[in-house]
């Protein structure tokens, strides 16, 4: 079902300052920078940083109070996971969605920490997995 933690995303109130602290104070490799992702480290888990509050998607968030941090999930069949995932009754903070990097939803643990499912497609760059939208805008 879940192939490995593909990243662990930090819902940041800056990202300039949030990327010169883990860049220049950490030392960490910057792989990838857009507007709204920018991850670190070259290879396996990827540590992002994602603007915490984006205009239009705050009043879902706001009624979350552990939506500082994701984990990111990569699977191979997402249609498939949330097909089991829903008979399970699990919670989705975002159904599942189209994006241009591929296939992607938000589901809710029982302390309402939010859990993101991505199906990468692999013929998709990277610098296109900025999960813009992640926050339930559709």
């Amino acid at each position: 079902m879940f192939s490995k933690i593909g990243s662990i995303i930090l819902l940041v109130d800056d990202m300039e300052r949030s990327t010169q602290f883990y860049k220049d104070t950490l030392g960490l490799k910057l792989k990838v920078k857009t507007t709204d992702w920018i991850e670190f480290f070259e290879k396996g888990t990827t540590l992002a940083l994602h603007p915490k509050k984006r205009k239009g998607v705050d009043k879902k968030s706001d009624r979350h109070p552990n939506n500082n941090i994701l984990v990111g999930f990569m699977v191979s069949d997402l249609d498939q996971v949330v097909k089991d995932l829903k008979a399970k009754n699990v919670g989705f903070f975002k159904e599942p969605k189209s994006e241009p990097f591929g296939k992607h939803a938000i589901i809710l643990d029982p302390d309402h920490h939010l859990i993101s499912i991505a199906e990468i497609q692999s013929t998709k760059s990277t610098e296109e997995f900025d999960l813009i939208g992640f926050l339930g805008a559709e």
